[in-house]
């Protein structure tokens, strides 16, 4: 992945997300986007497929 990537980490709040945002940070990764539940319903599709059509991630991680 290009360190410029922009990077979308579902679930940054628990154990394994947070720990992925850590490392992606680590490695020199400065375009992660995390949203909370609040701000993104993923049991929602339309709401996930909004949240994706604007924000056009290159890569997500589901945690």
């Amino acid at each position: 992945m290009d360190r410029d990537a922009k990077i979308y980490v579902a679930g940054h709040r628990g154990m394994v997300g947070s720990a992925i945002v850590r490392k992606l940070s680590s490695l020199g990764y400065t375009n992660v986007v995390t949203r909370t539940h609040a701000e993104v319903d993923l049991v929602s599709q339309q709401a996930v497929m909004d949240f994706l059509g604007q924000e056009k991630p290159d890569y997500i991680f589901m945690a």
